[in-house]
C-alpha cells in the first residue's frame, strides 16, 4: 500500500478516483451531496490555490482511504492550523492501520511545513475512531459546533 499526499494541479483520474471514493463517505454520513457537485468541489481543492489538501491510501491502484483538510489561521493557534474534515477508508479496508497511516502521514506533512496544531470533529459514540486519534496524541475539546449553508445571489 502507498500512502501519499495528492500533488496539485490533480489530474482527472485522480479527481475520479477521489470523487468515487468519497461519494462512498458521503453515502455513509446520509449527505446529500450530487456527484457532479462532489468532483467539482474536489477539483477546486486540488486544482487552486485554496488551502486544500488530499492524502490518500492506495493499494493495488485503487484508493481504498482518504484524508481531506483545509489550512487556516487561528488566533488560538498563534497561526497556522490544519482542519481534518474527513478521513474515510473504504469498508474492505478498515482495521488494517489505513486511518492511522494516513493520519500519521498528515501530522508529519503540518510538522514540515511548520503548522501550530491539527483539529478534527467525531461524532460522540464513535469509539473506534476516537481511539485512533487519542492513540496519535489529540485530546478532547469540548464544542459545539454550529454551521450554515450561505445562499448565493443569482
Amino acid at each position: 500500500m502507498r500512502v501519499y499526499k495528492v500533488d496539485k494541479p490533480a489530474d482527472k483520474i485522480i479527481i475520479n478516483g477521489l470523487t468515487t471514493l468519497m461519494s462512498e463517505q458521503m453515502e455513509s454520513l446520509s449527505a446529500n451531496v450530487e456527484k457532479n457537485a462532489l468532483a467539482n468541489t474536489i477539483s477546486t481543492a486540488l486544482n487552486t490555490d485554496s488551502g486544500a489538501e488530499f492524502f490518500v491510501a492506495e493499494r493495488d491502484h485503487l484508493f481504498v482511504g482518504a484524508a481531506f483538510l483545509n489550512s487556516g489561521i487561528g488566533l488560538d493557534k498563534g497561526g497556522a492550523y490544519i482542519w481534518l474534515n474527513d478521513l474515510y477508508v473504504k469498508k474492505a479496508y478498515r482495521r488494517q492501520g489505513i486511518a492511522r497511516k494516513l493520519l500519521l502521514n498528515v501530522l508529519y506533512w503540518a510538522e514540515q511545513k511548520e503548522f501550530n496544531g491539527i483539529e478534527l470533529e467525531t461524532g460522540v459514540n464513535n469509539v473506534a475512531t476516537k481511539k485512533l486519534y487519542n492513540s496519535l496524541g489529540f485530546y478532547d475539546i469540548v464544542s459545539k459546533r454550529y454551521g450554515r449553508t450561505l445562499t448565493r445571489p443569482e
